[in-house]
């Protein structure tokens, strides 16, 4: 058990936490969610010691051994992989170290056997003697072979580094798990089985991550950091979002008697709960949802954007026909059709083969050879991943970049639109060129929404994005009419958007199947 009693924390005279309590148990697993720069990476540096709190404090069970994911690649240059992998329990190894500088000892008295003894016994008992046989099936686990387990980490790519600290963390069955953003950089075979060493993990484990997928999988509880508290509710990242949506919507409509809310509410926690016992997901979450009570549901003071794209022209029948298309390095004759009502998530190893197609069908870059022709009643919007040339050399406010954009030049009406992305008052007049990552993919929504454009590209659209712009943006994908285009990196969009999958695996083979990406994941990945 970890417990967090009266945790307050301020930087520079802004308060991150104020008198947090908290208690995370035993066979639990924890989501930290908040918006960006709200504390959720410092929140676990507190709990893993790393970080005074200025008041309160954090109390481990005793004899409880914490285990971290390390987020400095570099720190262990100097040793083998299977060698950080055993570090990840530190008492082990220095059992070990102790072991050997006493059997090495050319004087070996009566005391030193004494010692050594002590040593094996508690070695025996941490199941040191099993040790390097367990760290060697995690490495394959995670798709780590023997060719690697003694070379030094520093000769290691970083995409294999990513999967050797995260076997530290896992290593040696820890009681307390702290893991930031584990399944970044990792392919999908490596973050499902992620998923189910999670689940079927005994003891305790918390985790900050993006990954909403991730989170509805493991998630037994959801910690939410928002203004200066951190709030824990009973479910996954979905019921928590599901939940407190309802509860603000019955709130607005005070004409809706009480035993109504009170059904309704019955009814979706009912509804939730089935759902959990039907997954692999933790049992514990669903004999929580069962105990819970309406009164345990409060609605979240998070804000969220409005992200609903419409377009102005119906589609006819002929949309996009790609023939022969060719660009030496990233795709060699590829073609294809997209037809009414697909919605196509494209994949490529390097996300630059499909950044220089997303280029290439919106005339930003040339093809070598092949034909791209779109049909007579289409418009594009385009979200590129790189939104520089749309911000760096510009001082305009963001009123003035958004009018732009836009046929009504009225501020007001301006103005309406920014706020549906967050943008209130004197915030309005901001140069455009000192935005956030996140503020100015939030203006390429707001000007994609002007638009209004019956055929929509994206590539990575979720970057920079915090959860709450993403869980909207992911509203806005799902409730598009039109033809999507997207690549991305967010399980959770392509599961529940993409009804296509075009997978360009390497230059010259290229997979194209009308199937949602859970069927495409167990048939060809």
């Amino acid at each position: 058990m970890i417990q967090v009693s009266n945790v307050s924390l301020a930087f520079g005279g802004r308060t991150l936490y104020k008198e947090v309590n908290l208690k995370f148990t035993k066979g639990n697993c924890y989501g930290i969610i908040g918006a960006n720069g709200s504390g959720k990476s410092t929140f676990l540096k507190i709990l893993t010691g790393e970080i005074e709190p200025n008041t309160g404090e954090v109390f481990i069970s005793p004899g409880e051994r914490m285990s971290v994911l390390q987020q400095n690649q570099n720190a262990y240059d100097n040793e083998t992989v299977l060698d950080t992998v055993l570090l990840g329990h530190k008492r082990l190894m220095e059992i070990q170290k102790e072991k050997d500088e006493l059997y090495a000892k050319p004087d070996f008295s009566e005391e030193d056997g004494i010692r050594a003894g002590e040593l094996e016994t508690e070695f025996a008992e941490l199941g040191g003697w099993e040790a390097e046989g367990q760290a060697k099936t995690l490495l394959q686990n995670l798709g780590i072979t023997e060719e690697y387990y003694y070379s030094l980490m520093k000769d290691t790519d970083p995409k294999i580094k990513v999967k050797v600290l995260l076997a530290q963390a896992l290593f040696g069955n820890p009681d307390i798990l702290v893991l930031d953003e584990p399944t970044n950089n990792l392919d999908f075979k490596t973050a499902v089985w992620l998923e189910n060493f999670l689940l079927n993990f005994e003891n305790t484990v918390i985790i900050v991550s993006h990954n909403r997928h991730f989170l509805n999988k493991v998630c037994t509880h959801i910690c939410d950091v928002d203004y200066g508290q951190i709030n824990m509710f009973i479910g996954n990242y979905d019921f928590w979002y599901q939940s407190s949506q309802l509860i603000a919507r019955q709130l607005k409509d005070q004409n809706k008697k009480a035993e109504q809310r009170a059904k309704e509410l019955k009814e979706f926690i009912a509804r939730f709960s089935a759902n959990a016992s039907k997954s692999k997901q933790a049992t514990s979450r669903k004999r929580e949802l069962e105990k819970l009570t309406i009164e345990d549901i409060k609605p979240s003071s998070r804000k969220y954007p409005f992200i609903d794209f419409k377009f102005d022209q119906e589609i006819g029948k002929e949309i996009l026909k790609v023939e022969n298309l060719t660009k030496k390095g990233f795709f060699n004759n590829l073609s294809f059709n997209v037809e009414k009502d697909q919605k196509i998530a494209f994949f490529a190893k390097n996300s630059q083969v499909t950044t220089t197609l997303f280029n290439i069908l919106t005339g930003i870059e040339q093809p070598d050879s092949g034909t791209i022709r779109f049909g007579k009643t289409i418009s594009v919007s385009y979200l590129p991943q790189d939104n520089r040339e749309y911000f760096d050399n510009c001082s305009l406010s963001i009123v003035d970049w958004l009018r732009q954009f836009s046929k009504d030049q009225n501020e007001t009406f301006i103005r309406s639109w920014l706020g549906r992305m967050l943008f209130t008052g004197e915030e309005n007049l901001k140069p455009v060129n000192v935005l956030s990552g996140g503020e100015k993919v939030r203006c390429m929504f707001a000007k994609m929404m002007l638009e209004a454009s019956n055929m929509i590209i994206m590539d990575e659209p979720t970057n920079h994005l915090d959860l709450e712009s993403i869980t909207s943006l992911n509203n806005g994908m799902k409730n598009f009419k039109g033809a999507l285009l997207f690549a991305s990196h967010d399980q959770e969009i392509i599961e529940t958007v993409a009804n296509r999958i075009i997978d360009i695996k390497d230059e010259n083979n290229i997979v194209d199947k009308a199937i949602t990406y859970e069927e495409y994941a167990e048939k060809y990945l």
